[in-house]
């Protein structure tokens, strides 16, 4: 079993390499069709599984293509990873799709806008008879 350091290594050095192949190396069109890239990176203990959660920017559409070009390319992501870094073993790559941007994205934009009617709620309530002009 590999230490936490060691596993936190590993993922950073896979998510490095996962965004340069998804950048150049993966010439499947389907994964061009989003913006993919690589949130994070969950490797296993024994370093021979890895989640790579990805987010993708677009249409549903997009979003459904670029995955399916994503798990077709897993071998070929592999593959580049094994010749590229020194391990033992090559672990198991597993494309998830991460939704947290959208959902935060999605969060401050409802915070916007209760902030916004809240604005606009304390505008209303100032009456504008209740100002005294000539303070004196």
């Amino acid at each position: 079993m590999a230490t936490d350091r060691r596993i936190a290594r590993v993922a950073e050095m896979i998510r490095r390499e996962v965004s340069q192949l998804l950048f150049s190396g993966i010439k499947d069109d389907r994964v061009g069709m989003g913006m993919v890239s690589v949130t994070h990176v969950d490797v296993a203990g024994d370093l021979q599984h890895a989640k790579v959660f990805v987010s993708i920017y677009g249409t549903d559409e997009a979003k459904s293509a670029a995955m399916a070009g994503l798990k077709s390319a897993t071998g070929f992501v592999r593959s580049e990873l094994g010749s590229r870094m020194r391990l033992r073993r090559t672990p198991e790559i597993l494309f998830i799709e991460d939704a947290s941007i959208e959902q935060g994205t999605k969060v401050l934009s409802l915070i916007n806008r209760l902030s916004e009617e809240r604005k606009e709620d304390a505008a209303d309530d100032l009456d504008p008879d209740d100002l005294d002009p000539d303070p004196a």
